[in-house]
C-alpha cells in the first residue's frame, strides 16, 4: 500500500468475517493505478476480492458515491455480462474512514501505456472493435429495465455538464490554460440538440476495460464512478478525448494504447459507431471538445489536491503538463474544425 493510503487491516479483516460467508486471514495489497478512487486487492482466505474507496482528502459528501457506484454494478451484473460482481458495500466509516465496496476479482489483461507481447495490428483492431462493440452494447440497455430509470436526469444533461465542469475547473484552477478558458466560453455557445438518452459510464477507455487473455472480448468494463443517464454522444466524446493518434502529443499517448496500429483513428471511431447505432454524430466536434475539456478538468482536481499536500502521490506532478498539452488540443479543433 503506498505511504498515506493504508487501510486498516485488522478492521477490515473483523468485518469482512462478520459480513462474508468465507472468511479467513487478511492480505491487502494496493494495485498501483488509477487517478481517482483507490483499489485494493484484498486475499481473504482462499478469497480474492477487489476493493474500493474514495481518496484519501477527498470530499466524499460531493463525489467518490460508493454506494451509487454499488448499486450500479448491482443492477448491471445481471443484465450486462461486463462487470464484476458486486459482494458487499460497507457505509460504516468507522471501519476504514470512508464508506467502500467489495467486489469479485475477475482476471485479464488490462491494457495501459505498454503493448504486451504479440500485439500486432491485426490483434489491436480485433481489440478496437471489441471496445466498440461493448460501448455500442452499454448504449442500447433498457436501464429502465435494469432498475436505473431514476440514475439521473437526462433532461437538460449536456447543459447541466458544461455549466457543472466549468465551475469545478474554475475552483480548481492553478494557473491560466488558453485551451480550457477558450473551451468555457465555446461550449456552452454550441449546445446541441439532445440525443435519445442512454446509461452513460462516462470514463470508457482502454485501461478500464478488462480483456480476456486471447484479446477478443472485453470481460469487464470497471470504474463505474461517474456513470448515468444522458446523452450517449458525451460519453464517445469522453473515451474519444482520451483516443490519441500517432501524430498526437508524447504525453498524451501515454492515455493508453490507442495511437497503436491497427486502432480506428478517432473520426473511424465514430463513424462505425454511427454504423452501429444508427445515431445522428453530425455534431461530434462539440462532445470531442467538452470530452478534453472534462479530462483537463479531472486532472485539474487531482493536481490542485497534490499542489494543497491532500495527497502525496507523486505521479500527480507531472499532471500540468498533460493539461496544457489537453488545452493545445482543444485550440486545434476549435481552429481546424475537426477531430
Amino acid at each position: 500500500m503506498r505511504k498515506g493510503e493504508e487501510l486498516d487491516v485488522a478492521a477490515l479483516e473483523a468485518y469482512l468475517n462478520n459480513h462474508l460467508p468465507a472468511g479467513g486471514r487478511l492480505e491487502v495489497l494496493q494495485f498501483p493505478h488509477g487517478y481517482s478512487n483507490l483499489t485494493y486487492l484484498l486475499r481473504l482466505g482462499q478469497q480474492e476480492l477487489v476493493l474500493r474507496r474514495p481518496p484519501f482528502g477527498a470530499d466524499i459528501k460531493s463525489a467518490h458515491d460508493m454506494g451509487r457506484e454499488y448499486r450500479i454494478l448491482r443492477a448491471l451484473w445481471p443484465v450486462y455480462p461486463r462487470v464484476p460482481r458486486p459482494l458487499l458495500y460497507c457505509e460504516d466509516e468507522s471501519v476504514l474512514g470512508a464508506p467502500f465496496y467489495v467486489m469479485e476479482r475477475l482476471h485479464g489483461v488490462i491494457l495501459r501505456t505498454e503493448a504486451p507481447e504479440g500485439l500486432t495490428p491485426v490483434r489491436m483492431r480485433r481489440v478496437c472493435e471489441a471496445a466498440l462493440e461493448a460501448l455500442v452494447e452499454l448504449h442500447s440497455l433498457d436501464y429502465a429495465k435494469a432498475g436505473l430509470a431514476d440514475l439521473g436526469r437526462p433532461e437538460g444533461y449536456v447543459e447541466r455538464q458544461v455549466r457543472g465542469w466549468t465551475e469545478r475547473y474554475q475552483k480548481a484552477r492553478t494557473e491560466e490554460v488558453p485551451g480550457m478558458e477558450q473551451a468555457m466560453a465555446w461550449l456552452p455557445a454550441h449546445l446541441p440538440q439532445p440525443q435519445p438518452a442512454a446509461l452513460i459510464h462516462n470514463d470508457f477507455k482502454y485501461d478500464n476495460l478488462m480483456f480476456d487473455p486471447g484479446l477478443e472480448q472485453v470481460v469487464a468494463v470497471l470504474d463505474w464512478e461517474m456513470a448515468t443517464l444522458g446523452d450517449p454522444l458525451m460519453d464517445l466524446g469522453t473515451t474519444l478525448a482520451y483516443w490519441a493518434e500517432a501524430d498526437d502529443p508524447a504525453g498524451l499517448r501515454g492515455f493508453g494504447l490507442t495511437h497503436l496500429p491497427g486502432n480506428y483513428r478517432r473520426a473511424e471511431l465514430v463513424a462505425a459507431y454511427a454504423e452501429r447505432t444508427g445515431r445522428d454524430v453530425s455534431e461530434i466536434l462539440f462532445y470531442y471538445v467538452f470530452g478534453l475539456f472534462k479530462v483537463g478538468v479531472i486532472m485539474q482536481q487531482i493536481y490542485a489536491r497534490y499542489q494543497k499536500g491532500l495527497t502525496r502521490d507523486t505521479r500527480f506532478a507531472i499532471l500540468i503538463h498533460l493539461i496544457r498539452e489537453v488545452g493545445h488540443k482543444i485550440q486545434k479543433a476549435l481552429d481546424t474544425g475537426r477531430l
